[in-house]
């Protein structure tokens, strides 16, 4: 088999890299967390600053800076977070309930 030329081999290697990103984003979402009707469960509000430090970015695995933290109508809280390394913003969200219910 005769080896790519350095466009064709570019090409594929940015619609390989294009695919991944996008199958990460759709992983995040359908994970704890990546969307309302997937919130991960705390005990209290007080956790949920120490639960996003243990977090990292599915693009590059860096850490968040929080941006802001609200709660919502339902008294879900949703952090608004930015990747440190890619920039990538997110939000992360999170439902007040029983440790139980983990």
């Amino acid at each position: 088999m005769a080896a790519k030329r350095p466009r064709t081999q570019r090409r594929a290697d940015a619609r390989a890299t294009k695919k991944l990103v996008h199958d990460r984003e759709r992983l995040w979402l359908l994970s704890p967390g990546g969307s309302a009707v997937r919130p991960i469960t705390v005990v209290s509000p007080a956790v949920i600053d120490a639960r996003v430090a243990a977090m990292r970015c599915p693009q590059c695995e860096s850490d968040y800076a929080v941006r802001e933290q609200e709660a919502t109508r339902t008294g879900d809280r949703v952090v608004s977070v930015r990747c440190k390394l890619c920039h990538v913003p997110r939000q992360i969200w999170f439902r007040l309930g029983s440790a139980a219910a983990n």
